[in-house]
């Protein structure tokens, strides 16, 4: 579809959360459409008038809304009662291991044969050059852009002779992405790392990255003393803190407690954001709550990484895996927690499967976590949420917004999470964009070598 710069977008389906306040008020006023897949699913049935790149008014499906409008000189495009929400936000990936695992895959499955297989590929074999690091990325945000994504945090690898060539092949394809895509960078570190001598430089090159000081929080004796390091040196800096915490089942692991209880006693100003947190689903429950409860304190952002952890947690190679890997998201929703859904690695040693797609993400998180019935406000945990938590400020469907969405022929949940959706219409400023994904062969001499 190729759209206009002026034209309405009229018979559509907004989940609730998706508007701002004001306009959910405004359109509760005047809603004359109403049946049980409205009502369960929380969608509201309304026109939208596209402008330019911004979306100038939002109205509700009545019999006469469209009176007023002059359908001889305005194109009016009828969405057909499809789902449209925001455009996406993927909180946490790993762009520079993408796309490896023909190469080096792992053939058992497990997470120390993924740990095997990336250091082998970046280390041993030096494989992570320029060339091969910009292409591979730059495969993934093609990937990420034609399904609709805005936004990207990428966690980057930092052994000692990988940061300047990463660190270069991101500023660049930063620049050069910027109109269609947000880029953000985290380290991806062991936090010992910054109590050793080298720690305050490495802390320097993330901050004339413009990125985010994050790391591996192994659950130890020394992690008190870590913390206090970390935060300190991203404090002094200004910079948020990311971890990856807690990426296992054994329910003495912690991490996530510790993080959290670091932030109240340093008062640390910046956002933090812990992903996996897959071991508060085997702890007990009474002190799963506790560390939910100082989660809430301290206001820190919780990112589920659903496909990757049901890949790689309780696996074994001679029976079926006991749990589903996820952390407990709903019990920190229903505790206030900001709780975000992401795609995290994509074709390599640790998911061997994925193509950057939030919607298969939210579809999937929904079967693993029991999302629906009711749907609630999930959708905005790819969309909103994401976005809030990487301080990209609100993402909303009301007037002077970007008109940047992505219209799906589904109708209803059950519809929208059935099928993949490869027919979707993604819209930037106000614009349908091309959603041709790119084709695998584009890496084969990386690949098969």
């Amino acid at each position: 579809m190729n759209a206009p710069s002026h034209y309405w977008l009229i018979n559509i389906r907004i989940p609730d959360c998706l508007v701002s306040k004001s306009t959910f008020e405004e359109l509760s006023k005047n809603v004359s459409i109403q049946n049980p897949t409205l009502q369960r699913d929380r969608l509201l049935s309304c026109h939208l008038e596209i402008n330019g790149d911004k979306i100038t008014k939002v109205i509700a499906n009545t019999e006469d809304s469209l009176a007023d409008v002059d359908t001889e000189s305005v194109v009016i495009i009828d969405g057909k009662q499809g789902i449209l929400v925001t455009c996406f936000a993927d909180l946490h990936t790993h762009l520079d291991k993408g796309h490896i695992w023909e190469r080096s895959p792992n053939v058992d499955g497990s997470y120390q044969g993924a740990l095997k297989g990336i250091y082998k590929d970046c280390t041993e074999d030096r494989n992570w050059n320029a060339e091969d690091l910009y292409r591979r990325v730059e495969f993934g945000l093609k990937c990420s852009y034609a399904h609709g994504t805005r936004a990207i945090r990428t966690h980057l690898d930092c052994p000692p002779h990988q940061i300047a060539t990463t660190f270069a092949v991101f500023r660049e394809l930063r620049d050069r992405w910027k109109d269609r895509i947000t880029l953000q960078a985290v380290s991806l570190v062991p936090i010992a790392h910054f109590s050793e001598p080298e720690g305050e430089a490495f802390a320097d090159a993330i901050a004339d990255l413009q990125g985010i000081i994050g790391g591996i929080a192994h659950f130890s004796p020394d992690l008190d003393r870590y913390m206090q390091r970390i935060f300190q040196l991203a404090s002094d800096r200004h910079l948020s803190l990311d971890f990856h915490a807690d990426e296992n089942n054994d329910p003495q692991s912690q991490s996530l407690h510790h993080i959290a209880a670091a932030q109240v006693k340093y008062g640390f100003e910046q956002q933090i954001v812990c992903g996996h947190c897959c071991s508060l689903a085997v702890q007990d429950e009474a002190i799963a709550h506790q560390t939910i409860a100082l989660v809430k304190e301290a206001n820190i952002g919780i990112v589920s990484l659903p496909m990757c952890n049901l890949y790689l947690q309780d696996r074994a190679s001679t029976r079926t895996p006991r749990w589903r890997g996820v952390t407990l998201v709903r019990e920190l929703a229903a505790a206030g927690v900001t709780v975000a859904l992401s795609s995290d690695n994509c074709r390599d040693p640790f998911y061997g499967f994925g193509d950057h797609d939030l919607l298969q993400v939210f579809s999937m998180g929904t079967k693993i976590a029991h999302l629906d019935t009711p749907y609630d406000n999930w959708i905005a945990a790819v969309t909103s949420r994401p976005m809030e938590l990487m301080g990209l400020g609100t993402s909303t469907i009301e007037a002077n917004a970007p008109a940047d969405f992505v219209l799906f022929r589904a109708r209803s949940y059950s519809e929208l999470l059935s099928r993949p959706q490869s027919d979707r219409q993604v819209f930037r400023n106000g614009a349908a964009i091309d959603t041709t994904l790119p084709d695998y062969a584009e890496l084969d001499d990386l690949i098969y070598q």
